[in-house]
C-alpha cells in the first residue's frame, strides 16, 4: 500500500443534529449535537484510515474552531499537518427532520486566507510528499486562494512521481485540469460546467468525459451520478457501474467516501477499474450512516462483492 496524503484547504467542523420539523420562526428544539472533522480531503483520510490505509491529512486550521478541528481529526487517528492560519475556521450545520429524514444542509462561508498562508499550504505539501506515493486534493477553495491553485499542487504532485486525485468544482477545477492529474471525479452538473454541450444522455456524458481524456485534462474522469452509479473513463476504455439499493439515510459524505475508496484500490496497486468498484462501494457504504457520518469499513467490504462492473466500451 504506498502512502497517501490529502489536502484541505477550506476544512469545517461539521455539526449535525435532528428536529421534528425544520420552520420558521418557531424555536426548533433538536436533538444532540454531533461534530466531525470535515472539508473534502479531511473526510477522505478518515475514510482511508478506516480502510487501513497509511494516510496523512494537511489542513489550514485557525482560531479554536481549528483547535477543536485539529483535536476531531487526532481522535480520528489520522496522522495530520496543520497549516496556521489567522482566519477561524468555519463550521457547517446539518439538520435532519424526524418526521420526513429530509436534511437541510447549511454551509458557512470560510476565512479569507493570505498569500503568505495558502503559499504555505503549497510549501509544507511539497515538503511532506512521498515520491511514487499518492496525493488526494478535495473541497472548495476559500477565498483569497486563486483559482489555478490546484494546478500548482498538480505541479508538486508531478515533480515527486506521485499520483494526483481532484475533487472540486466550478473554477478550481477549470483552472487545475490540464498535465499531472491522475483523477478528476465531477458529478454531472460539475461536468456540465466543464464541457460545451448537452451531458443529458449517457452517450453524451461518456463523450464528454472522453474529450478531456483525450485534450490531456485528466488521465482518468469518474463521473458520479447519484443513486444511477457513476461513470469510469480512460484513454484504454469506458466502464459503468451502478450501487446496490440501500436505504438511504443521508447522502452527505458520499462522494468523499466513493473518492476514498478508489484511491484506496489505485494505492494498493489495483487495476483502476476494480479501484472504481470500490468506490462505488464505499459511496454506497455512506449512504447507510445518518448526519454527517461517512462509510463504515465492513459496509464497505460487504458492498464490494455486490458491485456490477459492465464495460461499456474498449477506448
Amino acid at each position: 500500500m504506498k502512502k497517501i496524503i490529502t489536502l484541505t484547504v477550506n476544512p469545517a467542523v461539521d455539526i449535525s443534529t435532528r428536529a421534528e420539523r425544520v420552520i420558521p420562526v418557531r424555536k426548533l428544539r433538536c436533538g444532540k449535537a454531533r461534530r466531525e472533522p470535515g472539508g473534502g480531503g479531511i473526510n477522505v483520510a478518515r475514510v482511508l484510515k478506516r480502510l487501513g490505509a497509511e494516510v496523512t491529512a494537511l489542513f489550514t486550521a485557525g482560531g479554536s474552531t481549528g483547535d477543536l478541528l485539529g483535536r476531531l481529526v487526532a481522535d480520528e487517528g489520522v496522522k495530520s499537518i496543520r497549516v496556521p492560519i489567522a482566519g477561524e475556521t468555519r463550521e457547517n450545520f446539518t439538520v435532519t427532520e424526524t418526521e420526513n429524514l429530509k436534511q437541510f444542509r447549511f454551509v458557512l462561508e470560510g476565512p479569507i486566507l493570505t498569500k503568505a498562508e495558502w503559499q504555505r499550504s503549497l510549501d509544507m505539501l511539497a515538503e511532506h510528499m512521498t515520491a511514487g506515493g499518492f496525493l488526494v486534493a478535495s473541497g472548495s477553495l476559500p477565498d483569497g486562494v486563486p483559482t489555478g491553485f490546484y494546478a500548482s499542487v498538480a505541479k508538486i504532485a508531478a515533480e515527486s512521481g506521485a499520483g494526483f486525485i481532484l475533487d472540486t468544482a466550478g473554477a478550481a477545477l477549470a483552472g487545475a485540469i490540464g498535465p499531472g492529474i491522475s483523477l478528476i471525479k465531477p458529478n454531472l452538473r460539475e461536468l456540465g460546467d466543464l464541457v460545451v454541450g448537452d451531458t443529458a444522455t449517457e452517450s453524451a456524458q461518456i463523450e464528454a468525459c472522453r474529450a478531456l481524456v483525450s485534450a490531456g485534462k485528466a488521465a482518468a474522469v469518474a463521473l458520479t451520478l447519484g443513486a444511477e452509479g457513476a461513470l469510469l473513463v480512460t484513454s484504454n476504455g469506458v466502464w459503468r457501474a451502478r450501487p446496490p439499493k440501500v436505504a438511504a439515510l443521508s447522502a452527505v459524505g458520499a462522494g468523499d467516501s466513493f473518492t476514498a475508496g478508489m484511491v484506496w484500490g489505485m494505492a494498493a496497486g489495483w487495476q483502476i477499474e476494480k479501484a472504481f468498484s470500490l468506490g462505488i462501494a464505499a459511496g454506497a457504504g455512506a449512504a447507510l450512516t445518518p448526519g454527517t457520518e461517512l462509510c463504515h469499513p465492513d459496509d464497505v467490504w460487504r458492498f464490494a462483492d455486490q458491485i456490477h462492473l459492465e464495460r461499456v466500451s474498449d477506448h
